[in-house]
């Protein structure tokens, strides 16, 4: 394994400084914990507070009220983590889930962890215990009596950082802790613990004023000029993930200026343009053929790697996609850079993706007249007509889809886990930056069912959630999208099963398992709920279907009834799966 790690110059000076707790010693206003806190939060970005109440958290909750954040209560805690993550995406504001003592706090976890994964900033503000009634049996104590503390309430694999605050004293230092967390390139979760008792007592000490500075990891001169010399040996490749998506400008001028090849994981999709003439196709889960013809025909020396941990489900390991000589791989991580391919020749490079790029651009000037593009065989969509009976193919689905809503709209349009998420990346095409989200990390089911309430609010406008039964089955917010008015659309591949685990169980040899879920109606479900909802059962009855949900300014739910036999484009995963030993031949 050959990974060198160049130097990293830290794009601001003082860190420390820039986030030092400046106190108003004038301040004679009279605070709770709990309204501090709020303060604190509210000071540092927060816009939005998504959770669930409970006895314990009373105090912060009726804070957050009389506060400038919106506060959005949903109707389970994982729910409100994964509305979050999305709304945090969709606005580039650091986001708070608040929950109850207890049950509030593990149902909560998943989602947490998921925004640990996707590199949200997200604070969770939880109760615990008062102190004189720990180890009593307090109803859902919360204390080291009855709950682990490692990892839930001290900083580790599912936070960042994390404390209990027992005393008012302690304000100024979480302040200071939260403040350097969110200006820190890339995610931050955070967890701070109030017992009850404390939320209420008097802050003894002068609130602080935190003044953010982000800090941006940016590769020094030598190494961008490495990386110059490097990239001018031959062709090379340009592979790009979600961690690119604000760079979108920039990886294009160098792709166009040095006619690079580009592809792109499931979750980079759109950040280069599908459409694009030197887009070879989308990597690992549910990508093209067209890739891989590129890497047997015209291997490049190089490929770049641009903000992307070219994990399981963007490149599946595969020895096809190692370049001739070495990856470039920049990240703002540097445990990222050779972790995939660790037998494979890495230069790492820890950088902000956009500030590399800037960076690089100034040794690769534009050019009068175009490029010249090598020759790249692209994937190509059959042409598909509806067919008059028979329930919905998932492939007429999508291009109907990509039709009414990608083209036609500028939603952002999200897939859960599942085969809704392999159809999609396979099929839809994205030629803007921050218009298609999944998750291929954590990869939660009922991450997207609930995280499109939080992109929708977030953006005061449409998003999409392509959906399958189960997740929908298992924790969809339509009631909380209801309660707030907001412009969410679910659109349901019903098929009356775990149709992913049916197919996949099949491919790698395990017969006659159970995934049948008794066929549902989610219109009559969504209706019941107060949204709106239309059922499709033909492929003819799609497009008229979409429109209507895309008109409609109320939560919307499109319920269509997919041919469970169709074969999602799961092949590599699948095979995955048989190399890892999941298979009975």
């Amino acid at each position: 394994m050959d990974i060198k790690f160049q130097d990293t110059q830290a794009n601001t000076t003082e860190k420390l400084n820039s986030t030092k707790q400046l106190f108003d010693s004038k301040s004679t206003v009279a605070f709770s914990v709990a309204e501090a806190v709020v303060k604190i939060l509210g000071d540092m970005g927060v816009q939005y507070a998504f959770g669930v109440s409970g006895g314990a958290i009373a105090p912060v909750w009726a804070a957050l009220h009389q506060s400038s954040i919106q506060v959005l209560h949903f109707r389970h805690e994982a729910g409100a983590a994964f509305a979050g993550i999305e709304a945090y995406f969709a606005s580039d504001r650091p986001v708070v889930v608040f929950t109850t003592t207890g049950p509030g706090i593990t149902n909560a976890l998943t989602g947490l962890l998921a925004a640990r994964w996707e590199g949200a900033k997200v604070i969770l503000v939880s109760a615990s215990t008062s102190a004189p009634q720990r180890g009593r049996w307090a109803c859902q104590e919360t204390s080291t009596y009855t709950m682990p503390s490692e990892g839930i309430f001290t900083s580790g694999q599912i936070f960042h950082y994390a404390t209990t605050l027992e005393s008012s004293d302690e304000l100024p230092e979480v302040s200071r802790r939260l403040a350097l967390g969110l200006e820190q390139p890339g995610g931050f979760v955070a967890h701070i613990s109030i017992p009850t008792n404390i939320q209420t007592s008097s802050v003894k000490t002068s609130l602080p004023r935190v003044t953010l500075s982000q800090a941006v990891a940016t590769a020094s001169e030598e190494t961008i000029a490495e990386c110059v010399r490097l990239l001018s040996e031959g062709a090379f490749a340009i592979w790009i993930g979600f961690g690119a998506s604000g760079a979108a400008k920039e990886i294009r001028q160098l792709a166009e200026r040095t006619g690079a090849a580009v592809m792109c994981s499931p979750r980079g999709k759109g950040i280069f343009p599908e459409d694009h003439p030197q887009f070879v196709g989308v990597t690992g889960f549910g990508g093209h053929e067209s890739v891989f013809r590129y890497m047997r025909e015209q291997r490049p020396r190089h490929i770049l790697v641009l903000g992307t941990r070219l994990g399981e489900l963007t490149s599946f390991w595969n020895p096809e996609m190692i370049p001739r000589r070495s990856f470039l791989h920049v990240d703002i991580n540097p445990k990222v850079p050779g972790s995939a391919y660790p037998s494979v020749e890495t230069f790492a490079i820890q950088s902000d993706v956009g500030v590399f790029c800037k960076a690089l651009l100034k040794y690769f000037p534009a050019r009068s007249g175009t490029s010249k593009v090598p020759s790249l065989t692209k994937s190509k969509r059959d042409l598909i007509h509806p067919r008059a009976d028979g329930k919905v193919r998932p492939d007429v689905l999508m291009n109907m889809i990509q039709r009414v809503i990608v083209e036609q709209s500028n939603a952002i349009v999200m897939t859960e886990v599942g085969n809704s998420l392999v159809w999609a990346i396979h099929l839809l095409r994205f030629a803007e930056s921050s218009r298609f989200r999944v998750s291929t990390g954590f990869g939660s089911m009922g991450h997207f069912v609930t995280g499109v309430v939080g992109t929708a609010l977030a953006r005061n406008h449409k998003a999409v959630a392509i959906v399958g039964d189960g997740a929908m089955l298992m924790s969809s917010e339509v009631n909380t999208a209801v309660a707030y008015q907001i412009p969410a659309v679910w659109i349901v591949l019903n098929d009356g099963r775990y149709n992913m685990c049916e197919q996949g169980m099949t491919y790698v040899g395990f017969k006659n398992v159970d995934a049948m879920i008794p066929q549902v109606n989610f219109v009559k479900i969504a209706q019941g709920m107060g949204a709106d909802g239309i059922r499709v059962e033909t492929e003819y009855d799609i497009q008229a279907a979409l429109e209507k949900a895309m008109a409609a300014t109320n939560p919307f739910v499109v319920d269509v009834i997919i041919d469970p036999t169709q074969i999602a484009p799961a092949h590599s995963r699948n095979q995955s799966l048989i190399s890892q030993g999941a298979t009975n031949y």
